[in-house]
């Protein structure tokens, strides 16, 4: 932390806390979160979920650039050190009591899809969708946050009780972990409601009360819905009275067509029938942008190695590469401790890796293809 000038503290959460600071070298003014737990040892800091799955992502324009990561051998201490962003989209809509334009909506939901999407396509979900978790700088969006990511294709069921409750899907809420990467979508729908009609959809004070208040708004699932949940449900017991909802086109009049359609597209009940990030990314709601993008002329695709694991796992072709695109270790020189450690995440750092470390991007793959053994 010698490299940089602590200035304010941003936020905090249950694991960590972030600080505005800048750089003394560059002065430049990053965003530092510092983790709460300590870790024992590299191989710890390695593991983190976080740490792999931005090593898998990055670089991307629309996930956060991680900086670097410190790390304090003798007292566990972990910091991670991001490019600073100005807000989150729960800032830039608070306190707000007119519209925002649907034109800088429609550019942060589809900036926030193609962050999804390429997530998705890696075979990675998020799981804590939230307005929190989105940053913003001028008109371009970021994501952030991948504390709570998995693999799309890791054996479930998973963690109960992990996203933000009001952004939490049905089957999150009413399985013993039964739920796919298409929680993320739902996410995303609250978050495109809440934009629009700068209120949340679903403000649920406990489990019980987020349930009803879903089922007030768009009714008691079909009857073959619930018998699913029942079938992964043993926490709760799962008897609705039959309840027709308001219904959600009520609540968003003053969008178009083509958003009121999409955001009831992404709050489905059956995750089979929701739609994916890339089918939202065709939508008619994205046409103009659908329609710019076709008029570019397509850029050549660069030979990339097999996929393999979000953890990190190397191929044979990538234990003999020399490539720089992921965290390096190595002592930092500026430290008075011998054992301080740092990760480098840049670049454009030359030096070789040691060698139980990733060196190539991996490659890209439809995640309609379950071909990712996963490690989360």
């Amino acid at each position: 932390m010698h490299k940089y000038r602590l200035i304010s503290k941003k936020g905090e959460g249950t694991f960590s806390e972030v600080l505005k600071a800048q750089s003394i070298k560059t002065g430049k003014f990053v965003a530092i979160k510092c983790m709460k737990n300590h870790f024992n040892n590299i191989d710890q800091v390695n593991n983190l979920r976080e740490i792999q799955a931005l090593r898998r992502l990055s670089p991307h324009p629309h996930i956060v650039k991680l900086i670097e990561v410190l790390y304090d051998e003798p007292t566990g201490r972990l910091a991670l050190v991001f490019e600073l962003m100005e807000l989150n989209m729960y800032e830039w809509i608070r306190g707000r009591r007119t519209y925002l334009p649907e034109a800088k909506i429609k550019n942060y939901i589809y900036q926030l899809l193609k962050s999804i999407d390429h997530m998705h396509t890696n075979g990675i979900f998020h799981r804590d969708i939230k307005p929190e978790n989105v940053l913003l700088i001028e008109d371009n969006l970021k994501l952030a946050d991948f504390g709570s990511c998995r693999g799309i294709y890791s054996k479930q069921p998973y963690t109960e009780y992990i996203s933000t409750r009001w952004y939490r899907p049905p089957e999150c809420l009413l399985t013993d972990g039964f739920y796919n990467y298409k929680m993320d979508i739902w996410g995303v729908g609250c978050v495109f409601f809440e934009v629009s009609e700068l209120f949340p959809l679903f403000p649920g004070k406990n489990e019980l009360d987020q349930i009803n208040k879903i089922h007030n708004i768009l009714g008691t699932p079909p009857q073959k819905i619930l018998d699913e949940f029942k079938s992964h449900a043993s926490h709760m017991e799962i008897n609705f009275p039959p309840k027709e909802g308001t219904g959600l086109e009520k609540l968003i009049l003053h969008v178009t067509p083509e958003a009121r359609d999409l955001i009831c597209k992404m709050l489905v009940y059956n995750h089979e029938e929701r739609i994916t990030a890339k089918e939202a990314l065709n939508h008619p709601y994205f046409k103009d942008f659908v329609d710019e993008a076709s008029r570019r002329i397509p850029s050549p695709v660069s030979k990339l190695p097999p996929a393999d694991t979000a953890a990190g796992e190397k191929t044979k072709e990538e234990k003999t590469s020399n490539k720089r695109f992921l965290p390096l270790i190595g002592k930092n020189p500026g430290s008075k401790n011998p054992s301080y450690t740092k990760i480098s995440m840049s670049l454009e750092n030359k030096s070789p890796a040691p060698k139980n470390y990733v060196t190539a991007i991996k490659h890209v793959s439809p995640y309609g293809q379950k071909n990712f053994k996963s490690y989360y």
